[in-house]
């Protein structure tokens, strides 16, 4: 059996550290330097590793556990590499009464993964929200940014398959 070899962390990739560097060094001294910082990287970088996390507390000089915490309490950033799409499931009130949970069940049976992981060709990441504030339009998937409210699962079908062929367009 063979691995897949995993990619350098951002951290200690040459290409990818010097704007790490650059993003610390712009914010370093601002008021809520932290949130800048780890957006910033989110946005630039695409996901905060534990390495990553490491090198911005010991930049900031604040413990590593707050920026972890940081980054566990708000949903929007993630620890992993998300694919070039991202699919997520509003599970607030509105949304689950509405049926999201039939949404999920199409795309884990069309994709062949589960909330959480992402399509082995990185395309495809799906994951859960608690909601979107959109709860007059449920239930809701939001992909890349765009809601999609009223959602049902033949709706939901059209959708991913549209995701897939401009990819496979492109």
């Amino acid at each position: 059996m063979t691995s897949t070899p995993q990619p350098i962390d951002p951290l200690y990739n040459p290409k990818l550290r010097p704007i790490i560097d650059k993003v610390i060094e712009e914010s370093i001294d601002l008021d809520g330097g932290l949130m800048v910082v780890l957006n910033n990287l989110q946005s630039k970088i695409g996901f905060l590793s534990a390495p990553m996390q490491e090198y911005v507390a010991e930049c900031l000089s604040i413990p590593v556990s707050k920026v972890h915490g940081v980054v566990s309490f708000y949903s929007f950033f993630t620890t992993v590499p998300r694919g070039k799409h991202v699919i997520k499931f509003c599970i607030g009130t509105a949304c689950y009464v509405g049926g999201i949970t039939q949404m999920i069940d199409k795309a884990k049976q069309m994709l062949g993964i589960e909330p959480g992981q992402t399509t082995s060709d990185g395309l495809i990441t799906l994951e859960v929200c608690r909601c979107v504030g959109a709860c007059s339009a449920a239930p809701v998937v939001v992909v890349d940014e765009v809601n999609n409210g009223r959602m049902k699962p033949t709706k939901f079908t059209k959708l991913i398959e549209k995701v897939l062929s401009e990819e496979a367009a492109a």
